[in-house]
């Protein structure tokens, strides 16, 4: 799952954002002094960061320009300030979106997962996962049986339940990370809407001559 850097020298807000996050299934880190903000999050490597604009003895704006002539992490601006001016600003310095406080939870973890969905799609272009005797072509939405070279082209969905097993090959992932990944919530999917997308994702692998690749651990979830 993506991991989040949090800038945040509120508390009650930082362990708040925090919090949803990690209901959300992400890896939440943070900073507690501020003035290395861009080396302790160069040194976290997240996928991402939320970042607020006003902190003591720094400037938001100034820590985000720093950090993208260094890198190309996607940045969220959380913060009160809500003028145009201030938006303009944060996008100007390299910001990637805004949101402004008091914010709602579902909105900020819908921000982060279209920007995650948008930067880590953009990334993942051209590229291929091999597994098991299984290779996923990211761009071109195939699967080929490497053995036999016989490849087949996959739903959006089987794509990204077959690219999610096999980036955690070798480790269980559970029924709702992949109904997240999938539907961006777990919480209005009727459970049975997964089985069906496994059962064709298996149907399909078959075609190819790949039997057997996804396994079932009841109560737990899937892997290759």
């Amino acid at each position: 799952m993506a991991r989040i850097f949090v800038v945040e020298d509120d508390a009650p807000i930082r362990n708040e954002v925090i919090e949803v996050l990690e209901r959300q299934g992400y890896e939440a880190s943070y900073c507690l002094t501020f003035d290395h903000v861009v080396e302790d999050i160069l040194a976290a490597r997240p996928d991402l960061v939320l970042l607020d604009l006003t902190l003591p003895g720094t400037d938001g704006q100034l820590i985000c320009r720093e950090l993208r002539q260094q890198s190309d992490i996607p940045v969220i601006v959380l913060t009160s300030r809500v003028t145009e001016v201030d938006e303009v600003m944060s996008m100007t310095m390299g910001a990637d979106d805004f949101v402004s406080k008091p914010y709602s939870a579902r909105v900020l973890v819908a921000r982060v997962q279209a920007l995650l969905r948008r930067t880590q799609g953009s990334q993942d272009a051209g590229r291929a996962l091999e597994h098991n005797g299984v290779a996923l072509d990211l761009s071109r939405s195939t699967a080929t049986a490497v053995e036999t070279g016989r490849s087949i082209e996959l739903t959006k969905n089987e794509m990204r339940i077959l690219s999610l097993l096999i980036g955690k090959a070798g480790t269980i992932v559970s029924r709702e990370a992949i109904m997240r990944d999938l539907w961006d919530s777990d919480a209005f999917v009727d459970d049975n809407t997964l089985t069906v997308n496994i059962n064709r994702l298996r149907a399909t692998l078959e075609k190819i001559g790949v039997t057997g690749y996804l396994t079932t651990h009841r109560g737990r979830g899937y892997s290759v």
